[in-house]
């Protein structure tokens, strides 16, 4: 039987699309992320205790709540009469584009996991992660969730098998995140999509997409420049940004080699080497408020880790 009696696992937060693979591509950002903190209990269950952070209001009835639905789908399958207290810590802004609710599902699974006397891979969580995303949602999305629990940039193909794939990001490469102080509902940026792409359209975001990715494998910065432009979602989304445009430009006026939404925004995200880091971000900063938003910005490494446990007794 498993003596663990206390366990703290962290989220990163994520990019997801990162412009050109749309619900199929993420990378993690280690700059943020969440936090949940389970202890054990001797009554079977699941009990939300508080919710502490950046966001505090969120349902505490388990079946409500995004990392409380993970956690109840893993323990239903591999320890229904385990009993554990749940203390989600959120680091990320609700409503920001930044993976925030993928971030505790991914959380809860892996703090759990450390519960089980047989733990589960990283790939069977992920099944489990997905159905705390749907809480938020509506619906599975998988290009938060893989990045979040795998780490680094992260390619997944299907939805009830998923299959991920790491990619490499050159070295040198960063992410600016620049997060204004507003919110954008997800279910409201899915909505306002076409459901019908042109055939032109389609084709060129392919080979943006497939360049993209053959430019990672090689350090082809070039290619990455030349490849990492949306043709279809973010002309639509970029609407419900004030200032977008303007803080797009700034990015790519100061050597940027590539900036889109992350997720469905409104953060703003750019890729581009170290050196330029710290003049693109400042540059989007002032074009947010230029448009009278403050924003929170971060500057992250790209890196393969992703949720992991951070203490437990």
């Amino acid at each position: 039987m498993s003596t663990v009696h206390k366990v703290t696992a962290f989220a990163p937060a994520t990019v997801a699309n990162v412009a050109i693979g749309f619900d199929i591509l993420g990378h993690a950002v280690e700059a943020i992320g969440d936090r949940v903190h389970l202890e054990r209990t001797s009554a079977a269950g699941l009990v939300i205790a508080d919710i502490t952070g950046t966001v505090t209001d969120l349902p505490k009835i388990p079946h409500e709540n995004t990392a409380g639905q993970a956690l109840l789908s893993l323990l239903a399958d591999h320890a229904p009469h385990l009993g554990l207290s749940m203390v989600i810590e959120k680091g990320i802004p609700l409503g920001s584009g930044l993976g925030g609710s993928a971030a505790s599902a991914v959380a809860a699974v892996v703090a759990g996991n450390a519960f089980l006397e047989k733990p589960l891979s990283a790939l069977e969580l992920l099944k489990y992660a997905m159905k705390g995303e749907a809480v938020a949602s509506g619906s599975v999305h998988v290009d938060n969730i893989a990045p979040s629990l795998f780490g680094g940039l992260v390619l997944t193909v299907g939805i009830d098998n998923p299959r991920t794939k790491q990619i490499p990001v050159p070295e040198n490469v960063r992410c600016v995140l620049v997060h204004p102080h507003m919110f954008l509902s997800t279910k409201e940026a899915r909505r306002i999509l076409s459901k019908t792409v042109d055939m032109s359209d389609l084709i060129w975001q392919c080979a943006n997409l497939a360049g993209f990715i053959s430019a990672c494998y090689t350090n082809d910065l070039a290619m990455i420049r030349d490849a990492f432009e949306d043709v279809v979602i973010e002309r639509q989304r970029q609407v419900l940004i004030p200032g977008f445009a303007e803080v797009k430009k700034a990015a790519m006026d100061r050597g940027a080699l590539g900036c889109s939404i992350s997720g469905a925004g409104p953060t703003i995200f750019a890729w581009c080497l170290e050196s330029d880091a710290a003049a693109i971000e400042a540059a989007m900063v002032g074009a947010f408020a230029s448009h009278g938003l403050q924003s929170d910005h971060w500057i992250s490494k790209i890196e393969p880790v992703g949720a992991r446990v951070v203490a437990r007794s």
